[in-house]
């Protein structure tokens, strides 16, 4: 441990140097980089340098118990030696974590998708409760929800509806919900009080910045249409809807929700910049077999990852196995319970993953 914080320490003055010279400064992308390098770096340094107190004060205290015969220093070095054992374990373990490599993507803001499944006008329905739910953990969190495409159900909700997140580590946070949410409750439609079950499918996106993925616009077609639905006299009278189509990839875009053509162009762009950036990312998770198949943090939208039952009021994360009987506050947005439950079983993992190392 004590070795790998001295390489730490290394690196920690060898960034604070680089990110004053001039020519970093003037690269975009590394001084971007380097930045969060140095925050990453600082905060191991800072709980590397307590650790190391403690030590000392453990060890200092061991010595005086062995070798003083002053009965009293004796005793205030066992109260010393007691509160820095208590300190040690604790301060351990946060360091071995901080140790393990982060995922760069984690910091990034993030493209959401959220796209009705079986089940009807109900999974419409249930697309729109998910959004919400989305909408109202963001605003806890302090983050900008700004809304992409929608396409509305027939009964209420969404067939799609497309939004984009920006904040602190929101892909680190918002990256645990991506799979096919399950439902089961009576419908509004249902007239014989029967319980159905619907699903729709939730994709969390990283927002890929310029400098993750070049776009060639010669490959790119782009279709200008008439907004639908609500938005006020601009709408079905000017187009300035924008549908961007990747003709290599046959991936598309659109945005509509600006009344500014170039404003939903820029938005589709970001949108389909993820979504190239996501294409490019399962290409290297499926030459990765342990990042493949690991429970939690796969994203595969065809796992069914949670079901939230109202008859019973409960919510399940099939993933970990963990059910919580509070379906009313987690539907209102409280899923913080859910993200933690989930944090923690995936850095379980990794602190199983990296014991050799450590």
């Amino acid at each position: 441990m004590i070795e790998k914080l001295d390489i730490i320490q290394q690196r920690f003055n060898e960034v604070s140097d680089l990110i004053i010279q001039p020519d970093i400064i003037s690269d975009q992308k590394k001084y971007i980089q380097l930045n969060k390098e140095y925050k990453d770096l600082s905060l191991i340094v800072s709980k590397g340098e307590k650790y190391l107190n403690v030590l000392s004060n453990i060890q200092e205290a061991e010595s005086i118990i062995k070798d003083e015969s002053d009965s009293e220093m004796v005793e205030m070095a066992k109260i010393q030696l007691e509160e820095s054992k208590a300190q040690f374990l604790p301060l351990e373990e946060e360091i071995k974590l901080l140790l393990i490599p982060k995922d760069p993507k984690d910091v990034k803001n993030v493209v959401v998708e959220v796209r009705a499944g079986t089940g009807g006008d109900e999974a419409s329905i249930f697309a729109g409760d998910l959004y919400r739910m989305y909408s109202k953990y963001c605003q806890d969190k302090g983050w900008a929800v700004s809304l992409v495409d929608l396409n509305e159900g027939t009964a209420g909700g969404f067939k799609e509806i497309i939004f984009e997140v920006s904040g602190d580590e929101v892909y680190g946070t918002m990256k645990y919900e991506s799979g096919v949410h399950r439902v089961q409750r009576v419908p509004q439609t249902e007239t014989q009080g029967r319980v159905h079950t619907s699903a729709a499918t939730v994709m969390v996106l990283p927002e890929a910045e310029e400098f993750d993925v070049e776009i060639n616009m010669n490959d790119v077609r782009i279709d200008y249409f008439c907004s639908s639905g609500p938005g006020g006299q601009s709408v079905n009278t000017t187009y300035s809807a924008v549908r961007l189509t990747h003709e290599p990839s046959g991936i598309v875009a659109q945005c509509q929700d600006q009344k500014s053509q170039h404003k939903n162009k820029d938005k589709a762009l970001r949108v389909l910049r993820s979504r190239l950036y996501e294409l490019e990312l399962n290409k290297k998770l499926e030459e990765d077999a342990e990042k493949r198949n690991s429970l939690v943090s796969s994203g595969d939208r065809s796992a069914k990852i949670r079901t939230y039952n109202y008859p019973q009021g409960r919510v399940t994360d099939h993933r970990i196995g963990l059910t919580l009987y509070d379906l009313q506050n987690i539907i209102n947005g409280d899923i913080q319970k859910l993200i933690d439950e989930l944090k923690l079983y995936q850095n379980t993992q990794k602190l199983k993953e990296a014991g050799e190392i450590l």
